[in-house]
């Protein structure tokens, strides 16, 4: 990392362990940030289960420890977040009581320093303390949406949630520039377990020896203020994680190499990037309105639909006949693409996105506006503050209509408008180049060496 000063300094040999709940934008962060200790001289031993587990190829400086976890296809399809964490909680807790326990019987150097888990692992804290383990957890939204998260019992005293219908315009007074319309509870079936889930995740980092996120403090400064203020653990920002260091792949799907082949043909700034995540899907009439939409808006655009990502039919069926052939030259399709290369390459003028955190921090690293159409939990809250806050996109949102599509791709694209969005993006991207750095000042360089003190602390 340029600018290292006093974090060249660690404790070599150190070992640290990591488990990640395993979902592709839980995964990624976790992997970067394990790689950000090791280049601090630390050892890494990655914790997982053999469900969606990591490829372990990529990272041959760690080690890979593998649980029994016991978990079917059948038993996890189709199962929501906070299912899936639930259910591996059930499973995994004794496996790995029996892992760490392996850790504390080894009078060797493998003996651990802490361990960094997702919040949503909530059987770590009590095994953890058993073994008077120090326990990080990193939280993979933004600053911002954990700020939401943390304040459910206040917006449910103000009468805020559940939503209402009547009230998604109004603004929610304690914490703008959000609308109750943005509140990470839109379309949840059952409010109750919702809010149970989110009181836990809450409560596994109040009584963790630290939370970690993947922001900085230049980008959500108002509400690192507010946690701060009311947070009884240290907090450490040291985002974006990948500018570090070039991160290893670490997407569960095959990205197709040909879509920077063929933005390698297209003029600077002249394609629209569209992918929405690794986890939303679209119904076939927003597939058809996505499709029209772009054709219609005349600018050249590489779309990313992801096997199973609309719901019911394959990519084939659901687009328009002869769609191809309409946009032949100036539209890409693909199922999978390098995200990370294709926002930084020159040809992109654009991301039309989902607003997940992963993605939405490695646009404001690339300089790169949004159109912002969020799904669901803190998307909403990262599409407001991307279109209101650091107004560096556009929101799409409400209904997906061509006509409409068609217009915003435009309005970011080649009106004087976007020009604005744009400078004002590439404004972000210089801070956040600048805040990893010691040279830069940069809020991220002093939080990751007030952690590095924190974990000399815990040998």
């Amino acid at each position: 990392m340029e600018g290292e000063g006093e974090l060249g300094s660690s404790i070599n040999g150190g070992r640290l362990l990591f488990f990640s709940l395993p979902l592709q934008g839980h995964m990624t962060p976790m992997l970067h940030l394990a790689a950000i200790l090791h280049s601090k001289g630390f050892s890494i031993s990655f914790i997982h289960t053999k469900f969606n587990a990591p490829n372990s190829s990529k990272y041959p400086q760690f080690t890979f420890h593998p649980l029994s976890d016991h978990l079917s296809e059948s038993e996890t399809a189709g199962l929501s977040v906070f299912d899936l964490a639930y259910l591996i909680n059930d499973k995994c807790s004794e496996p790995f009581r029996d892992l760490l326990t392996e850790f504390f019987t080894d009078s060797s150097e493998n003996r651990p320093y802490a361990l960094f888990s997702d919040p949503a692992l909530t059987f770590t804290r009590d095994i953890a303390k058993s073994f008077a383990l120090p326990r990080f957890v990193l939280r993979t939204s933004g600053i911002g949406a954990f700020l939401v998260y943390s304040s459910f019992p206040l917006l449910q005293e103000k009468h805020y949630l559940p939503i209402q219908a009547s009230q998604l315009e109004q603004s929610v007074g304690d914490l703008p520039p959000l609308r109750v319309k943005d509140l990470p509870a839109i379309g949840v079936p059952d409010m109750e377990t919702f809010t149970k889930y989110i009181s836990e995740l809450v409560e596994e980092a109040k009584t963790s020896s630290g939370v970690i996120f993947n922001s900085f403090e230049e980008l959500e400064d108002s509400a690192m203020a507010v946690l701060r203020q009311t947070f009884p653990v240290p907090i450490y920002p040291i985002g974006p994680f990948h500018l570090y260091s070039p991160p290893n792949s670490s997407s569960y799907l095959t990205p197709d190499r040909t879509s920077i082949s063929w933005l390698d043909k297209q003029a600077p700034k002249s394609v629209i990037f569209v992918s929405f995540g690794s986890v939303a899907s679209l119904k076939q009439r927003e597939c058809l309105e996505i499709a029209w939409g772009l054709a219609n808006s005349g600018c050249h655009f590489l779309w990313v639909i992801r096997p199973g990502s609309i719901s019911g039919m394959n990519r084939q069926d659901a687009l328009p006949e002869q769609f191809m052939d309409m946009v032949e030259g100036r539209g890409y399709i693909v199922e999978w693409a390098p995200q990370h290369d294709v926002l930084a390459h020159p040809a992109i003028g654009a991301f039309w996105t989902h607003c997940g955190w992963n993605s939405t921090l490695e646009s404001i690293c690339e300089g790169v506006p949004m159109i912002c159409t969020p799904r669901f939990a803190d998307q909403m809250v990262n599409c407001r503050y991307a279109t209101n806050a650091w107004t560096i996109g556009v929101e799409l949102r409400d209904g997906l209509e061509r006509d409409n599509i068609a217009k915003v791709v435009r309005r970011l694209m080649v009106e004087e408008e976007g020009l604005e969005i744009r400078q004002r993006a590439l404004d972000l991207k210089m801070k956040a180049k600048l805040t990893v750095t010691q040279n830069g000042g940069g809020a991220s360089f002093e939080s990751l060496k007030s952690l590095m003190s924190c974990l000399s602390s815990s040998s």
